[in-house]
């Protein structure tokens, strides 16, 4: 197995392990939860001890959030240009479809 291949593998095991952060907390509807790095945060959180996600992230931490980290901190820096404009209230009016 190559390494990229080996990478990509686990990769995907991370976030079949229990839902990804990233996605998780992208998904929660909760007007003051974090946006910027939201999902490496709700990791971190989780992972020291943290008393009540789902009030300050809108979402539960994944099962493994020591495994998730990694692959949430790629999501979250691949989504951190559109997560500065959210913050910052930049609305980029995409519709998908016709």
């Amino acid at each position: 197995m190559t390494e990229r291949t080996l990478a990509a593998c686990l990769l995907l095991a991370c976030l079949q392990l229990g839902g990804c952060a990233s996605l998780r907390t992208l998904d929660a509807a909760q007007a003051d939860a974090p946006i910027i790095y939201s999902g490496t945060r709700l990791d971190w959180y989780s992972l020291n001890d943290g008393c009540c996600p789902l009030q300050r992230f809108g979402a539960l931490p994944p099962r493994y959030a020591a495994l998730d980290l990694p692959a949430s901190l790629l999501l979250d820096t691949l989504l951190l240009p559109l997560a500065i404009a959210a913050e910052l209230g930049v609305t980029l009016n995409i519709r998908g479809g016709r």
